[in-house]
């Protein structure tokens, strides 16, 4: 089966043209043999007619006869004039009769394949007028912002491919406007969760100056708390608005990551020395497992996201506990793994540990809920995963994998 409609059209005009050329081949051969049988016959009765009325003749001198002789000629049409018989207008072997005939039969076939090839163009003229306008139409109806177009087609012709293309256009214009409207909410809920990180701060200062400005006379001890929760306040502002920015940066596609090799061993040792303090606070232990492994990356982003982590599982491991952090080095991929003791995620909250300014039940009230979040946008922007498991009161597991690339 022929899919592709140009190819057809030139398949038919060709075959029509074969048909053409071999009827032209089979008529000018019937008028040849038309021509040969009467002239033949003629001879035959020329030939008749001579030995009837000259018995005596012999073959031979029957033979000279016909084939007749140059000097002769022009006695011959001398003769023939005189009875007002003309050779030019083929009266004698009477083939004027055949030629109209044939003339006739070849003025008809060829009228016939005129009609087909002009009914054909047609035709096809017709058919692309017909997918012109229906790919107009899509488009129009892509310019209206209509993306539920079902303009797939199997075929493999040119105006196929064409709407194919336009069809993969509208997915991909549908999809971008999906993701805009989810953008749009995103960006509205974030706007939102930063407006109150930022506000509940801020009411915070806002409510100790007005009492330092109040209360001249305060209490030096009581206004020393004042000065410090403003710091500690400020801080935290400070804090949320570098994270802030470094996770609009990451979104925008505005940072660009290093693309060499470290030591993933070097950088967990000094992700454990950055958090020494809390570390030390809560007398926790770090038991280590981890061997000499090379990855590719960006060595500091990628500390302060397995940093951030890290520091997620010390806020939720109780005194005295134990945090275990291995690296296993596969054929396939290079994993990191770090395992808590702490009080473990709820399945509901667990759904949402790595969304922005997400904070669960057993979240710090002082954590802003961007840590996990920004570790995770960070490691799959250099192409790695993170997953997270957790059980309620035995502890939670974040695994970092890295595919290797050969």
């Amino acid at each position: 089966m022929i899919k592709n409609k140009n190819n057809l059209f030139i398949s038919i005009l060709i075959i029509i043209g074969i048909i053409a050329v071999i009827s032209s081949y089979v008529l000018v051969n019937k008028q040849y043999e038309s021509y040969l049988n009467t002239y033949n016959s003629t001879i035959y009765s020329i030939v008749g007619t001579i030995k009837a009325k000259y018995p005596n003749i012999s073959n031979k001198e029957l033979i000279d006869i016909l084939n007749g002789s140059e000097e002769y000629k022009n006695v011959g049409e001398e003769i023939l004039s005189n009875y007002g018989i003309s050779i030019d207008d083929e009266t004698i072997l009477k083939l004027e009769d055949v030629h109209n005939k044939n003339v006739i039969y070849i003025c008809i076939i060829t009228a016939i394949f005129v009609i087909i090839i002009i009914t054909l163009a047609f035709i096809y003229r017709y058919y692309q007028y017909r997918q012109i306008n229906k790919i107009i139409r899509y488009i129009r109806e892509i310019n209206k912002k209509n993306y539920e177009l079902k303009i797939k087609e199997n075929n493999e012709d040119s105006f196929s491919n064409l709407r194919n293309e336009l069809y993969k256009i509208t997915l991909m214009l549908k999809e971008q406007t999906e993701n805009l409207e989810k953008d749009k909410i995103r960006l509205a809920d974030s706007l939102s969760d930063i407006s109150h990180q930022i506000k509940t701060p801020l009411t915070s200062i806002s409510i100790m100056l007005d009492e330092l400005k109040e209360n001249p006379d305060m209490e030096e001890e009581t206004k020393n708390k004042f000065i410090y929760e403003i710091s500690r306040q400020a801080g935290h502002i400070s804090f949320l608005i570098i994270v802030l920015l470094k996770l609009s940066k990451l979104d925008a596609g505005a940072i660009e990551f290093n693309n060499e090799k470290y030591f993933l061993d070097k950088l967990v040792k000094e992700s454990i020395n950055r958090l020494e303090i809390p570390i030390e606070i809560k007398n926790i232990k770090i038991i280590e497992k981890i061997e000499k492994t090379e990855i590719i990356g960006d060595y500091n982003w990628t500390l302060e996201a397995i940093t951030n982590i890290l520091k997620n599982c010390i806020e939720h491991t109780k005194e005295g506990k134990n945090i275990y952090i291995t690296i296993n080095d596969k054929n396939i991929f290079t994993e990191l793994i770090i395992r808590d003791e702490g009080e473990g995620i709820s399945e509901k909250d667990l759904k949402h540990i790595f969304e922005r300014f997400y904070k669960g039940k057993n979240s710090d009230e002082n954590s802003f809920g961007i840590g996990l979040s920004l570790a995770k946008s960070i490691l799959e922007k250099q192409n790695a995963s993170i997953t997270c498991t957790s059980k309620i009161n035995e502890g939670t597991t974040f695994k970092i994998r890295w595919i290797k690339t050969k």
